[in-house]
Order: C-alpha cells, then sequence, then structure tokens
C-alpha cells in the first residue's frame, strides 16, 4: 500500500494534513492515536469507503478490510455469511474460512444465528469474512475487540503468519500495548503519520 499526501477535512476543521504512508509487503505494521485523531478518516479513505480532499491511495493484489463495527446479518448464521462471501468473492470453497475459523475457535457456532453471538464471536466473524479471500493487503481496525486472552493471542499469531506469509497487515488502534509484536509503529497526530521507536512507546 502506497499512500501519498492525504488530505481531509470537514468543513473548515482539518482532520489530515498530508498523511505518507508505505506498507511494504511481509510487514506487520500498526498505527496509534488518541481518539479524534483521526483514525476513523483515515481508515475510510484506505478502505477507500471515502475519497481523499487530495493525494492518492494505491495498493495492488486482494484487498481485505476488517472494520470495527460489525456489520453482520443478524438473521443469518456463521455458514450463511460464509456463503455469501464466498459467491461475492467468487471462491471455490471455503478451505481458507475454516483454517481461520478453527484458529480462532469459531466452527462450533456454524449453524448460530449471528445475532445470538457474543461481541467476542461477532467480532471474529467479523475477522474471518475479511481473511477468506486471502487477502495480500490487510486492514484491521481494533480487531481484538472482545476477544478473551486466548483469542486475543490466537489472533496475533494468526496476523504474524499472513507477515510471514509476504502479507502487508495494517492494524489501527488507540492502544500501543502491542508494540512488541509489530515490524513498523506509527503515530497518527497533528493530522500527520510519524514514525515512531516502538521501545520508547508508551501506553496511551
Amino acid at each position: 500500500m502506497d499512500v501519498r499526501e492525504v488530505h481531509h477535512s470537514y468543513r473548515r476543521h482539518a482532520v489530515l494534513r498530508g498523511v505518507d504512508l508505505h506498507l511494504r509487503p511481509g510487514v506487520l505494521a500498526g498505527i496509534v492515536g488518541e481518539n479524534g485523531a483521526g483514525k476513523t478518516t483515515l481508515l475510510k479513505i484506505l478502505s477507500g469507503e471515502l475519497a481523499p480532499d487530495r493525494g492518492s491511495v494505491r495498493h495492488s493484489g486482494r484487498f481485505g478490510y476488517c472494520p470495527q463495527s460489525v456489520v453482520l446479518d443478524d438473521s443469518f448464521t456463521v455458514r450463511q455469511h460464509l456463503d455469501l462471501f464466498r459467491h461475492a468473492f467468487g471462491l471455490a470453497d471455503l478451505r481458507r474460512a475454516e483454517e481461520v475459523m478453527e484458529t480462532l475457535a469459531l466452527t462450533e457456532y456454524l449453524d448460530r444465528r449471528a445475532g445470538l453471538l457474543s461481541g467476542g464471536s461477532r467480532q471474529k466473524l467479523n475477522l474471518t469474512l475479511a481473511l477468506m479471500h486471502d487477502p495480500d493487503v490487510l486492514l484491521l481496525d481494533e480487531p481484538y475487540q472482545g476477544f478473551d486472552w486466548e483469542t486475543y493471542l490466537r489472533f496475533w499469531e494468526l496476523a504474524t503468519e499472513l507477515r510471514d506469509a509476504g502479507r502487508s497487515v495494517l492494524v489501527v488502534s488507540h492502544l500501543a500495548y502491542d508494540v512488541d509484536r509489530l515490524d513498523e509503529l506509527w503515530r497518527l497526530e497533528g493530522g500527520r503519520l510519524t514514525r515512531r521507536d516502538r521501545a520508547s512507546e508508551a501506553p496511551v
């Protein structure tokens, strides 16, 4: 992913003031920032949901996005969600989805309706849907929200496996507790991204 000079304002309030970011293949990177720093706006632009006022966002290969707000149909079962997204992605099978579900311990809920899932299980499904087409570039917004400790650890194992397989993985969070797990850390502050030294980054 290559992000160049991205600007965005809401009326006269400038939120992003020239964001630059280069995310290489085989890198697990993170962006942290205070609430209100512009992370949501940046995420919408990176995912293509929102057009920047100026600047460009380019990425090659398959793209995956796991938003913080889970967008599921409560009347659909987990299996029905997977079938719907399999057709949308044009996949021949659900092999990759099954692997992710096994890692996240979601398989036993295949025939449960999304509306009856716990918050953590809904987030597991959200993450599975973002990963099931094996994207080359993956954008994750607060991806472990609602996870118990075991699932949280499994998530980081999965993220590391993706990185080691040559994927570009970007985790966006308002917390900096996981900096030791990242290859690169950026802070969004004052509308700009600044590369940070992970060792000196304190939790925010």
